[in-house]
């Protein structure tokens, strides 16, 4: 077969032709900036691998029962938050969602279950939820 491999590398070649033509045609040219422009620089991640930048998917929703309704009254509330969350994370997404002062943080995870209706078997969903405790004299509206 290397009779015929100048034809597979010809046909490489005019293929890279072809998309270096069309990345010309439709990606405009860069701006030249100025030496006395400052350039500003991109928010990079931690070396850790998580972002430094404010986290609100960290919390998916108020958790709302009837256990959680007497909770609110000793000034903790109940969310449903994301499995691979961690306590630092939850408190800053709180904090910076509802503007309140967090004080601790409970996580809790509830596995899923076994649930059957008729001959048909399934699962309920298993979930994370944290606990999240605000300094007296503080309120979050979530009813």
């Amino acid at each position: 077969m290397a009779l015929l491999d100048f034809l597979k590398n010809k046909e490489e070649k005019d293929k890279a032709n072809d998309k270096k033509a069309v990345r010309i045609l439709d990606t405009p040219k860069p701006k030249k900036v100025a030496k006395t422009e400052k350039v500003e620089k991109e928010a990079k991640p931690a070396k850790s691998g998580k972002s430094t930048a404010f986290s609100y998917v960290m919390v998916k929703e108020p958790h709302i029962s009837e256990k959680s309704n007497y909770l609110g009254a000793e000034n903790k509330y109940v969310f449903k938050v994301y499995e691979n969350s961690n306590k630092p994370e939850i408190k800053k997404s709180v904090e910076g969602i509802y503007g309140v002062n967090v004080l601790s943080v409970n996580i809790i995870k509830i596995p899923g279950k076994k649930r059957r209706i008729g001959k048909v078997e399934g699962f309920k969903k298993g979930y994370t939820k944290a606990i999240v405790t605000i300094k007296e004299g503080q309120k979050i509206e979530i009813f």
